[in-house]
C-alpha cells in the first residue's frame, strides 16, 4: 500500500482471510487460483448441499402441518 493512498477492506475480504489467508491473497494480487477445478466441484457440492438442506426442511415443515392436521382431525371427530 502506498502512503497517502488508503485501500478498502470489505467485511467479505476478512471472512476470505480468516477462512483461508491464501485464497484471500488470491483474491487480492487476482492471481489464478492452481486449483480451479477443485474450486469449481467444490462450489457443486456446496450448492447440491443447499438444495439438499432446503428440501428437507420443506419436508420438515410439511410433517409439521400433517401432524396438526391430523390432531385437529382428531379432535374434531372426539367431538362428534
Amino acid at each position: 500500500m502506498a502512503i497517502g493512498k488508503q485501500t478498502i477492506i470489505r467485511a467479505s475480504e476478512i471472512n476470505t482471510y480468516l477462512y483461508c489467508k491464501r485464497a484471500w491473497w488470491y483474491q487480492r494480487t487476482g492471481k489464478p487460483s492452481k486449483n480451479t477445478q477443485e474450486l469449481i466441484e467444490g462450489s457443486k457440492l456446496h450448492y447440491r448441499h443447499g438444495q439438499v438442506v432446503l428440501i428437507s426442511s420443506l419436508l420438515r415443515y410439511l410433517g409439521w402441518i400433517f401432524l396438526l392436521a391430523a390432531i385437529i382431525m382428531a379432535v374434531i371427530s372426539f367431538f362428534r
